[in-house]
């Protein structure tokens, strides 16, 4: 089952690639959530995305904004993956149960084992604001992530 434009987001709490509890209901009242489903850590598309991310996204510096990305890799992956790239945001191991989250999402693809991209925007009150869902194989756009945010004031 999806999770739609204006329904509550669920909740979670996954670890970060520092071993360090996230919980989606923290930022409730602070910040808006820009949550980013991929695939795998180090595979090219990903890789790809998430550097655009790094470098192509300012909105990630904002005081009211928080980047949460998530897949199926373990807090260890994400670590030296992090590591390696000089990401500088949360990345959420869904590792055990397996996929849980993203299955919670609606972008779980079980023939695979991981999340498509799925990419929600949640605003402080904890409601999905915009989404988008891409194949696998499929990159997004980072300025549709901006544009969604703008909206939300």
């Amino acid at each position: 089952m999806a999770v739609e434009v204006g329904e509550q987001a669920p909740d979670f709490e996954l670890k970060d690639q520092h071993g360090t509890p996230v919980r989606l209901s923290s930022f409730r009242g602070r910040k808006n959530v820009v949550l980013v489903f991929y695939p795998l850590a180090f595979s090219s598309v990903c890789s790809g995305e998430l550097c655009a991310i790094r470098d192509e996204f300012p909105e990630i510096n904002r005081d009211d904004v928080e980047l949460l990305t998530v897949s199926v890799d373990s807090t260890h992956a994400h670590r030296a993956w992090a590591d390696a790239e000089h990401f500088g945001f949360g990345m959420l191991s869904d590792f055990w149960p397996h996929g849980e989250v993203a299955k919670l999402y609606g972008v779980f693809s079980p023939e695979r084992g991981v999340s498509t991209r799925g990419t929600f925007i949640i605003d402080k009150d904890g409601v999905v604001r915009w989404k988008v869902v891409h194949p696998i194989r499929q990159a997004r756009d980072l300025g549709e992530y901006s544009k969604a945010l703008a909206a939300l004031g």
